[in-house]
Formats: C-alpha cells, sequence, structure tokens
C-alpha cells in the first residue's frame, strides 16, 4: 500500500483545518476562551485542538485532545469547548471530537504559552 509522501509510516494523521473559511478566526477565539483548570493557558494556545473543520454550511467539528487522559476535566472539557464555538454568530452547530492519537506533548504549545509558563 503506498502512502502520500509527507506521511511518514506508522505516523498519525492529524487532518488539516478549514483555515480558508470566513468562520475560522472567530472559532479559535472561541476555543482560545477554553482553559485547562490546570494550566493558566487556553486550549487553542496550548496545542490541545487538533483540528477545526468548518462546513459550507457553517458546522464546526473540533477534534481535541488532552494534556493526559486521566485529566480530571476530560468529560466536561468538549462540552465546554462546544458551548463556547456555539455562541459564535453564523456557526450552526459544533461536535467535539477528543484523541489521543498522536498524545499531547509540550511541543504541540504555542510560543506564547511557553512564554507565559516560563519554557522560554
Amino acid at each position: 500500500m503506498n502512502q502520500p509522501q509527507d506521511q511518514m509510516e506508522g505516523a498519525p494523521l492529524i487532518r488539516p483545518s478549514t483555515t480558508d473559511h470566513p468562520l475560522y478566526d472567530q472559532v479559535v477565539d472561541a476555543c482560545r476562551t477554553v482553559f485547562d483548570p490546570e494550566i493558566p493557558v487556553n486550549i487553542f494556545d496550548l496545542g490541545l485542538v487538533y483540528t477545526i473543520e468548518i462546513s459550507p454550511a457553517n458546522e464546526v467539528q473540533i477534534l481535541m485532545t488532552l494534556t493526559a487522559p486521566g485529566c480530571p476535566v476530560a468529560g466536561e472539557m468538549p462540552g465546554w469547548v462546544k458551548d463556547a464555538v456555539e455562541l459564535v454568530p453564523g456557526v450552526q452547530q459544533a461536535e467535539v471530537g477528543m484523541t489521543f492519537d498522536p498524545p499531547w506533548g509540550m511541543d504541540m504549545m504555542s510560543d506564547e504559552a511557553r512564554l507565559e509558563l516560563g519554557f522560554m
């Protein structure tokens, strides 16, 4: 079986986000209003949001992870994200899925998050 050149064998594939959709920046801003209660940085800058897909009908699908599978808010955080994104004017509905493949790592944080947490 042939694999695309940009995907290494055995490497998980994170689908690309719909960055060219007019609502993308507002959905990202909504994700930035949700914080991991144990870390004073929003989930987007922590790198917990893997994919934001927005359909032509303005339906949003988000694939995210947590800093650890045993995170105390694992059952609640997808609902927080869904609620925040559905407040964005124009968004028809939001679905939030959870994955641990690939597992989150500190290398997924934005420079702003690293700076805020003292890693830079």
